[in-house]
């Protein structure tokens, strides 16, 4: 059976650059009023996020 290594999933933020581990407690979760849950950068504020694997 193959070995599959535990990839973690990194987040980005498109402004400043600032990276840490996706759903990582050093990022901000807001609540927005007709779109819901998203997160922000603790940086720079945006919500101008991206996650890669």
């Amino acid at each position: 059976m193959p070995s599959h290594a535990a990839t973690t999933d990194r987040s980005r933020c498109r402004n400043c650059g600032f990276e840490a581990p996706g759903g990582d407690d050093e990022w901000i979760r807001i609540d927005v009023p007709k779109l819901g849950r998203m997160t922000q950068c603790p940086t720079c504020e945006s919500t101008d996020v991206i996650t890669k694997r």
